[in-house]
């Protein structure tokens, strides 16, 4: 009978794959997470406002000012006044952004693409509906 799932050895889980993935970047790119995954959500969303990505990554406005004025320092960002409210400022992903974003994803990919192919089917199936669950559970308040 299989061992009951505790939340400590899930976390446990969680934390080993983040860190071997956050090992498998490309060690030249010195970009924090939190900073990838801005250029996440841009990608992904398009232009955002400041406000909008402190929302998304789950941080306080001046933390996300901050992260978007060292991005946007090394070029992968761009800024522009909102139009409509003065104090808003649009954010939007660079093509130098968006080609360091893909190559770290590449990179990480390529690790993990290798590691499925240690599975079997039926264990990748399992981590598919799993994955499916992960995303619920990371929009759980």
């Amino acid at each position: 009978m299989p061992k009951k799932l505790t939340a400590s050895d899930f976390r446990v889980s969680i934390a080993r794959i983040a860190r071997r993935l956050r090992n498998e970047r490309d060690p030249s790119n010195d970009l924090s997470i939190t900073a990838l995954g801005v250029l996440g959500v841009l990608m992904r969303e398009g232009e955002c406002t400041l406000g909008d990505l402190a929302a998304h990554e789950r941080v306080q406005p001046p933390s996300m000012t901050r992260t978007v004025r060292k991005l946007e320092e090394a070029g992968f960002v761009n800024r522009r006044p909102c139009p409509e409210d003065g104090r808003s400022t649009y954010v939007a992903l660079s093509e130098s952004g968006r080609a360091t974003l893909l190559a770290d994803r590449r990179r990480r990919d390529a690790w993990l693409s290798r590691a499925f192919e240690e599975l079997t089917p039926a264990e990748l199936e399992v981590l598919g509906q799993a994955s499916a669950i992960m995303d619920k559970l990371v929009e759980t308040k």
